[in-house]
């Protein structure tokens, strides 16, 4: 006769398993399970703060004085990337070359940690922020009798964003006398501290081999990071960034843009 062995009850198998995962965990086992959620934490945020970079939005470092009293120097400002901007939104951009005059200070390690998960130092490079004044095809004009700025014929109002000194003395729109017309795929930009921006006034006569003079006045649209939308630190200013209310009425170019500025009086400067 033959006789068959019974197979093993399959309660032992889990009596066996539940026995082990009561066992109680050793000091190693703790601390090698809490480095390793942590891993996965710093992880995950790393490449979600990169993604939120690439595509979404970014942080910058306000620099200099160019900007009061709108923005101040240590401002951080939060920028959207796949927003639109239009004439009186505050961007941020590239150097469209000759711009920055001074190099940025060597990053330490701790200043490359921040700079790769999108936080900005006083040692990340190359970028400005200004205001846009003029679209592709504007003329923008200054000044009139009363000295204000016209684009495409309309007298803007700047006071709401001027810079004002403690005295409550507000900058003129510009001592710099011009009349240009925004090319094709370019924008024309000022700072709200006119007296201390280095903005597309000033570099109306610059000279340049491959585009020609004044033409690195107009910064292309292909360099700009961004609309700035929000202050986020210090807390004590934090919040949103506005688009002034007296560009919702200036009327559209009657021309199309022209392929290169046209710049009038020719050699101006700042």
């Amino acid at each position: 006769m033959t006789t068959h062995k019974s197979p093993p009850a399959p309660t032992l198998v889990h009596d066996t398993a539940k026995r082990k995962r009561n066992q109680p965990k050793t000091m190693g086992r703790r601390t090698w399970g809490f480095v390793r959620e942590l891993i996965i934490v710093v992880i995950g945020a790393v490449v979600v703060s990169s993604l939120l970079r690439a595509f979404v939005g970014q942080m910058f470092i306000i620099p200099s004085q160019s900007m009061e009293n709108t923005l101040l120097v240590g401002d951080r400002v939060v920028v959207e990337k796949l927003t639109k901007f239009h004439r009186g939104d505050v961007v941020v951009f590239s150097d469209p070359g000759g711009w920055l005059e001074e190099d940025p200070a060597d990053p330490g390690p701790w200043d490359k940690a921040l700079e790769f998960i999108g936080l900005p130092t006083k040692s990340t490079p190359g970028h400005l922020i200004k205001r846009v004044i003029g679209m592709p095809g504007d003329k923008v004009v200054c000044c009139t009798a009363k000295g204000r700025i016209t684009v495409n014929g309309y007298p803007l109002n700047e006071t709401s964003y001027l810079y004002t000194d403690p005295d409550d003395d507000q900058v003129n729109p510009s001592d710099v006398k011009f009349e240009v017309m925004v090319p094709k795929d370019r924008i024309f930009v000022m700072g709200d501290h006119r007296d201390l921006s280095a903005d597309s006034r000033c570099h109306l006569s610059d000279l340049s081999t491959s585009q020609g003079r004044g033409q690195v006045a107009f910064v292309p649209m292909s360099l700009v990071v961004g609309p700035a939308f929000a202050i986020a630190a210090p807390f004590d200013r934090a919040g949103r960034l506005r688009r002034p209310a007296t560009f919702d009425n200036v009327p559209d170019p009657p021309e199309p843009a022209p392929v290169r500025a046209v710049i009038k009086p020719a050699g101006v400067t700042c």
